[in-house]
C-alpha cells in the first residue's frame, strides 16, 4: 500500500508540471502512466529526474540536435533547475552510442583529487575518520570535471554549436522557472545544513531564510553568468579566467586544496567501456573507476545459469539467488575496485563467466549465506545517493545514458561565491581508511585510497542494451550504494522479463551490499514472501535506503526503442518531478 501511495504522490506531482515546455512544444503523443504505459515517441526522448530539464533537452532535439546534444543540454539544465544533483561543480560518466559508426564511447569525467591531497588526510590525531571534514568541508571537494566532460562529448560527438546547447540552461538561470513542489520540499528539507555556508544561503532562500514557495519564480543570476561564460569560451570559460579565480578564492578562504594547476590539469577520460552477454542481449557499461559496470556484468554472469523467470518475478526464490549475488559482487568490489591508472583492476577476471559459475556453485539455494561467511576472492584468475541520471535517444538511433552527481544532496552545501554552483564532496567516496565504511556503508580497501590525481571509485552505472547489433535500452539511476542494484534489476525485468520501460521501472526493488548483513525490500513485495525470506535466514528490512531514511531503491531514467521503431521512456516515479519527454 505505501508503495502505491508513492507512486500516486509521485504520479500527482508529475502531472502538476507545467504543460508547455521551454519551446512551448505540444505535449508528448501519448501520456504518461508509470505503472502500466510507457511516454511513446517516433523521433526522440529524453528522460531525466526533473521536467524543465527533460524539456531543454527536447528543445535541443526539435532544433535538429541529436542524442549527444540533447544530453548535454539536459546536463547544463540540471545544473539549474535540480541542483540537489545536476551540477556544475561534480562530475560522472557518459555513455554515448554512435549509430553511424556502430560505436559506444565510455566518457570518465568524474572528479580527481588535487595535487594536496594525501591517504591520511581525513583521519584524527588518534587515527579515525574526521567524517565531519571528510563530508562538509572545503577539503572534501574532489576537482570537478562535468564541465570539461559535457564540453568534450558536445564537440566530439555533437551536431549543434555550444551557445545553442546551452541556451535553455542559461535562460532558466537568468530569467528563472517557477519553483517546483520537489525542490521546494528538498530545500526546505535540508535548509539548515545549507545555511550554515551564507554564500549558499543567499543563493537558495529568500531573505527571511525560508524556501522560494512552489511557483514562484527562482532566478540564478550569478550561475547565469557562469553559464554564460562557458557557452563563450567551452570548458576555459571553468577551468581558467574569472571562474577558475572563485573557485580558488573560495577555497583559500576556508582551507580547501583545490588551486589553479589542479584546475588547468583536470582532463576528461574516454575509456573502453566493458561489454557482456546475457540472453542474447549486449550489455554495454561502464568501466572504473565506476565499479558499477563490473559488477552488473559479474551478476548477471551468475544470475544467467539459473531459469529465472521460471522462478516468478520477484518471488522468494528468485530475490535469493539476486541477494546471494550482490553479497558476493560487493564482497570483491570492496577489494578489488579503484582508479586503473593508479591500480590494476582485475576486471577480465570479475566479468568472467568461470568465475561467476564459480560463485554459482558456493550459493546455497535454500539459506542464505552470512555476510561474515563471504570475503572477497583471495585469488582471481590472471589478467552518493543524490546523484542524478538521463538518458536521451533520437531518431537515428544514437543514444546517451549519463549519471553525474555532487555525492550528497547538494553536495558538501558550499557555494562559489560569485558564481552561483555547489562544490561536490566526492573525497568522501575514497577510502580515508581501509575498512572503515563511507557515508553508504560501503567498505573500501587500498585499491581505493586517496592520492593526488587519482579519481575516486564510484557506483554510477549508465547502461546500454542491444540486440542482435541493435540499440534497445539506455539506462541508470541515482541511489548510491544501490545504483548498481537499482540498474541490474532494470536489466534483468527487460532482458529476462520482457517488460516495457513503464513496467520495468516501477516494479519493487531489493537490495544487498554484503555489510551491512541485512536485504532491503521496497514496500510493495508481498509479506508471504518476507516471511519466507526471513525464514530463509536473510536479515529483512522495511527501511529502503541507506541514504537519509528514505523507502525507495534508486531512480531509473529508460529509454527503450521497440521493435516497430518507436522509442519507448519512462520516468522513475521514484522520484517526484521526474519526467519523459518525447515527440
Amino acid at each position: 500500500m505505501r508503495f502505491l501511495t508513492a507512486l500516486f504522490a509521485a504520479l500527482m506531482a508529475f502531472s502538476a508540471a507545467p504543460v508547455a515546455s521551454l519551446a512551448q512544444s505540444s505535449a508528448p503523443i501519448i501520456s504518461y502512466d508509470s505503472k502500466f504505459h510507457p511516454t511513446l515517441a517516433r523521433k526522440g526522448m529524453v528522460v531525466s529526474q526533473d521536467y524543465y530539464a527533460s524539456e531543454a533537452g527536447l528543445e535541443i532535439l526539435r532544433l535538429g540536435g541529436n542524442a549527444i546534444d540533447a544530453a548535454v543540454a539536459t546536463g547544463f539544465a540540471l545544473a539549474v533547475t535540480h541542483p540537489q544533483a545536476g551540477n556544475l561543480g561534480g562530475g560522472g560518466f557518459m555513455l554515448v552510442y554512435l549509430k553511424s559508426e556502430d560505436k559506444v564511447v565510455a566518457i570518465d569525467y568524474r572528479e580527481m583529487a588535487p595535487a594536496g591531497a594525501s591517504a591520511n588526510m581525513f583521519l584524527d590525531a588518534s587515527g579515525n575518520v574526521d567524517n565531519t571534514r571528510a563530508r562538509f568541508s572545503l577539503q572534501s571537494s574532489g576537482v570537478p570535471g562535468t564541465v570539461m566532460g559535457l564540453t568534450d562529448a558536445l564537440s566530439k560527438y555533437g551536431s549543434l554549436p555550444l551557445g545553442t546547447v546551452m541556451a535553455p540552461a542559461i535562460r532558466l538561470a537568468d530569467e528563472g522557472f517557477p519553483m517546483t513542489w520537489a525542490l521546494n520540499v528538498s530545500l526546505s528539507r535540508y535548509r539548515e545544513r545549507l545555511s550554515r555556508d551564507p554564500v549558499t544561503r543567499a543563493q537558495f532562500f529568500k531573505e527571511d531564510g525560508t524556501a522560494y514557495p512552489q511557483g514562484e519564480i527562482f532566478r540564478q543570476p550569478e550561475l547565469a553568468k557562469t553559464l554564460k561564460e562557458i557557452a563563450a569560451k567551452g570548458a576555459d570559460g571553468f577551468y581558467k579566467g574569472w571562474v577558475a579565480d572563485r573557485i580558488v578564492e573560495t577555497m583559500q578562504a576556508d582551507g580547501g586544496l583545490i588551486d589553479r594547476r589542479d584546475l588547468a590539469n583536470y582532463v576528461a577520460k574516454e575509456r573502453e567501456p566493458l561489454t557482456g552477454t546475457y540472453r542474447g542481449y549486449q550489455v554495454v557499461t561502464m568501466p572504473p573507476p565506476s565499479s558499477g559496470g563490473v559488477h552488473v556484468l559479474q551478476m548477471l554472469n551468475v544470475l544467467e545459469g539459473w531459469d529465472l523467470k521460471s522462478l516468478g518475478h520477484n518471488s522468494a526464490d528468485y530475490i535469493h539467488r539476486l541477494t546471494e549475488s550482490m553479497k558476493y559482487a560487493y564482497a570483491d568490489r570492496s577489494k578489488y575496485l579503484g582508479d586503473p591508472d593508479y591500480f590494476d583492476v582485475p576486471v577480465a577476471a570479475l566479468t568472467d563467466k568461470a568465475y561467476a559459475g564459480s560463485i554459482r556453485g558456493k550459493i546455497n539455494l535454500e539459506r542464505a549465506t552470512p555476510s561474515t561467511e563471504i570475503a572477497p576472492a583471495p585469488k582471481l584468475p590472471f589478467e552518493s545517493k543524490d546523484t542524478t541520471h538521463f538518458s536521451t535517444m533520437d531518431a537515428s538511433g544514437n543514444m546517451v545514458a549519463n549519471t553525474y552527481t555532487l555525492n550528497f544532496t547538494y553536495g558538501n552545501g558550499r557555494t562559489v561565491a560569485g558564481a552561483g554552483f555547489l562544490l561536490n564532496n566526492e573525497m568522501d567516496d575514497f577510502s580515508a581508511k581501509p575498512g572503515t565504511p563511507n557515508a553508504f556503508g560501503l567498505l573500501g580497501g587500498v585499491a581505493n585510497a586517496i592520492a593526488p590525481g587519482k579519481r575516486p571509485l564510484s557506483s554510477m552505472t549508465p547502461t546500454l542494451l542491444f540486440r542482435n547489433g541493435q540499440p534497445v535500452m539506455a539506462t541508470g539511476s541515482p541511489g548510491g550504494s544501490t545504483i548498481i542494484t537499482a540498474v541490474l534489476q532494470t536489466v534483468l525485468n527487460v532482458a529476462e522479463f520482457d517488460m516495457n520501460a513503464a513496467t520495468a521501472t516501477a516494479r519493487p526493488r531489493i537490495h544487498h551490499q554484503w555489510f551491512p548483513d541485512r536485504l532491503i525490500l521496497e514496500p510493495g513485495h508481498s509479506v508471504d514472501t518476507r516471511r519466507i525470506l526471513s525464514e530463509m535466514g536473510h536479515g529483512v528490512s522495511a527501511v529502503a535506503s541507506y541514504n537519509e531514511g528514505e523507502r525507495v531503491l534508486g531512480a531509473t531514467m529508460t529509454i527503450i526503442r521497440r521493435p516497430d521503431g518507436l522509442i519507448a521512456g519512462s520516468a522513475d516515479p521514484r522520484r517526484p518531478g521526474a519526467h519523459a519527454a518525447a515527440y
